[in-house]
């Protein structure tokens, strides 16, 4: 399952280069989940992401990526959220750059419940209030904004794979939806 964006920094790290430090560190992700709030700040839309893997099986998935060297974490989150929900999606980032979990993934199941076939990696998971028009990311399919009740069904939560719908399912327990 290697399902990618384009690097829009193709020179930071040559894929081969890229692919000895996944082999050699922990990388350092963040993750975001984008919410839509009503008007007394209650989360009553969760947008997840779309993809088809290598082998064409659908997926859900959420906005994520590297932090890069020298990169601050609210750089980090805004460039990612406006690579994979486009420029005019608005997010709202936090005031303090605390995300409300860490997620650690390991390329073979551990502990943590979270793999990433690829490497090690550490990310730091925020939930981020989106208010503008969101166009989804060049590898995905679609955008599809749902209710919290609708995004931990049983069949959407088998739509995530790597563990992303147990994140799914804290980022709305820290909003105050209870599962």
């Amino acid at each position: 399952m290697a399902v990618r964006t384009p690097d829009p920094y193709p020179g930071w790290l040559s894929p081969e280069d890229l692919y000895e430090a996944r082999n050699r560190l922990p990388m350092l992700y963040v993750e975001a989940v984008p919410v839509r709030l009503d008007p007394l700040g209650y989360v009553n839309e969760v947008g997840l992401l779309l993809q088809a893997d290598d082998e064409g099986n659908m997926m859900r998935s959420l906005v994520s990526g590297r932090v890069l060297y020298k990169e601050t974490i609210r750089a980090a989150l805004l460039r990612h959220l406006e690579k994979d929900l486009g420029t005019l999606a608005f997010p709202q980032l936090p005031v303090s750059p605390v995300p409300f979990t860490v997620v650690e993934y390991f390329p073979s199941p551990s502990q943590t419940g979270f793999t990433d076939e690829r490497q090690h990696a550490v990310a730091l998971a925020y939930v981020i209030p989106v208010t503008g028009e969101c166009q989804p990311r060049q590898d995905a399919l679609e955008l599809t904004w749902m209710s919290p009740a609708e995004v931990l069904s049983g069949p959407v939560q088998l739509e995530f794979v790597g563990g992303r719908g147990e994140l799914v399912r804290q980022a709305l327990a820290f909003a105050g939806i209870a599962p």
